[in-house]
């Protein structure tokens, strides 16, 4: 096989430059890639295949590998932006690598082989594990005050554990007078190896009003306020104090009861950090969190309601519409009303007309629980454009695993299933990880588990995990289900079991609706009048109708 028949069936996109910068050759896949006919970009000049801001930059930098044989890009792999055919940018894993010329070649027909690789799938991954790593870190801010003892006390532990939990060096504190309409500073905390003693001595002395700095943005507009690059921005205030302390980026986002802003967090980073909107999101859903427990720490209800909210925050505001296809859902908590629960479910469109359908339980309860749940739900969402059922629960079992840490075993068990709709009906492919296994109505009524049982997540890097193929034609119906519905013990401690379940599902009509309420109701009746504490509780159906 020739050399140049390997290239073409890799899935990267190879490019080979001569010695003057133009394109001796590229692989057929720069047409998927980029959207190039390969054979119209030869003897072109590399340029081409980059944004202009990045043209001028790369003939210096080209010129001086020429001449000297050396380049800061040769033999690593940097992420870059490329131009695509139609004018927009693709994000790139660019590795370049030198062609030695030989003794016979002149010194301008030294090659350049460069390999491109798509970085979209990563760069999402990679942003959606930062996004989950801001929220588990949030939640476990707002279970750090919980241990405060009056709103006081809890203002001055809000600093330490938001820098401790988000990665920044300094952070500061301003209280909002409105009847004053200022800003007043009421508290500062740096990280360990970090010193604010410019910005401290300035924050005391200073007062903010609407709309000035980063603290009177966040006030008046009520949402957080990013500068990535403090020194290039001339609009900074406190310029002198930042410059002095080295400080490179900051952020800014209120404490909200409701519209009213009760403070402003700002946090500063000593390194250029870059904070796209994502986490900007998860810092305003933090700051109304923080908000709402500050103003009502004494009072029970409040508990209640941030638990409410955060649980909300890990289930589906909604479930979609697919052709062809009933969806129902019931959730109900445990008996601790006050605490979060581990049970989530998820149903995302995939690119292809196939749906993702997932349901998960955590082990525990809690903010901690909480926060593993979000990694799951964020890790099966990111992984399920380019996986299948085993692949997406490999993908969450990997980030459970570097998510755990130092923290106490927080193990996950799941099922998940792709569906894709069939001129019958719908077919599904399923894996379970250590789940209870769903329940399959056939169209003549007769009730059965299916799938093969695997090991929960977050436990073991080598699991491996196994899929079933079934067939979802019209007149079925499945059920998935976490542990708090086959566990429900009545008040003699006998459990509901799988054998109940089966009946219910049996017997329930052939509608999704009609089949989540009979399974919830059948286990409210077995819990009627129990002294023992129930688990939350998910039911999702899928009905195919006749």
């Amino acid at each position: 096989m020739s050399a140049r028949t390997l290239l073409a069936a890799l899935p990267d996109t190879v490019v080979v430059a001569d010695g003057e910068g133009r394109i001796a050759y590229v692989s057929p896949s720069v047409q998927s890639l980029l959207g190039y006919d390969a054979a119209t970009l030869t003897g072109r000049p590399l340029q081409v295949l980059m944004p202009e801001r990045l043209r001028r930059g790369h003939s210096e930098g080209f010129s001086r590998y020429r001449a000297t044989g050396e380049g800061k890009l040769v033999g690593a792999t940097t992420q870059v932006p490329a131009l695509h055919a139609a004018g927009h940018e693709v994000p790139v894993d660019l590795t370049l690598s030198r062609l030695t010329p030989s003794v016979d070649d002149e010194p301008g027909d030294a090659l350049v082989v460069a390999v491109l690789r798509d970085a979209s799938t990563t760069i999402l991954l990679e942003r959606q594990f930062e996004v989950s790593r801001y929220l588990a870190a949030t939640l476990r801010v707002t279970a750090a005050l919980t241990e405060a003892a009056d709103a006081d006390v809890a203002f001055h532990q809000l600093l330490p554990t938001l820098c401790t939990e988000l990665d920044w060096d300094a952070a500061l504190l301003w209280q909002a007078d409105a009847d004053r309409g200022r800003l007043r500073h009421a508290g500062t905390w740096t990280a360990p190896d970090a010193d604010v003693p410019a910005l401290t001595a300035d924050a005391t002395q200073r007062l903010f009003r609407r709309g000035e700095g980063l603290p009177g943005q966040a006030w008046k507009n009520r949402v957080p306020v990013v500068v990535e690059d403090l020194a290039s921005n001339p609009a900074v205030v406190r310029r002198a104090a930042i410059r002095s302390d080295g400080l490179s980026t900051g952020v800014a986002f209120p404490v909200l009861r409701g519209e009213t802003v009760l403070a402003v967090c700002e946090l500063f980073s000593t390194a250029l950090r870059p904070v796209p909107p994502e986490l900007l999101e998860v810092l305003a859903h933090a700051g109304r969190q923080i908000g709402q427990f500050l103003d009502r720490l004494r009072a029970e209800s409040a508990v209640r309601e941030l638990a409410d909210t955060l649980q909300r925050s890990l289930l589906p505001s909604h479930l979609p519409v697919i052709p062809g296809l009933q969806l129902a859902a019931r959730y109900r908590p445990g008996a601790d009303a006050a605490l979060v629960g581990g049970d989530t479910y998820d149903v995302t469109p995939l690119p292809d007309g196939r749906w993702m359908v997932l349901i998960a339980d955590v082990c525990g309860t809690g903010a901690e629980a909480a926060a593993v749940t979000a990694v799951t739900r964020h890790t099966a969402r990111a992984a399920a454009a380019a996986g299948s059922p085993a692949e997406i629960l490999a993908a969450v079992n990997a980030a459970l695993l570097q998510q755990q840490g130092e923290a106490p075993l927080r193990f996950v068990t799941a099922c998940c299933l792709v569906l894709e709709p069939t001129g019958a009906g719908h077919r599904a492919t399923l894996s379970v990880a250590g789940h209870p296994l769903p329940v399959l109505r056939c169209p003549d009524g007769h009730a059965s588990e299916v799938g093969a049982a695997g090991r929960p997540l977050g436990i073991d890097p080598d699991v491996r995990f196994t899929e079933t193929e079934l067939a979802l034609p019209a007149g079925s119906t499945l059920v998935l289900y976490t542990d708090g519905v086959t566990e429900a013990r009545d008040d003699a401690g006998r459990q509901f079991g799988e054998d109940a379940l089966l009946r219910v599902v049996a017997g329930a009509p052939l509608d999704a609706e009609a089949t989540v309420g009979a399974v919830a109701a059948a286990v409210e009746q077995h819990l009627a009048g129990s002294r023992h504490e129930h688990d939350d509780l998910a039911v999702l159906a899928l009905t195919v109708p006749r």
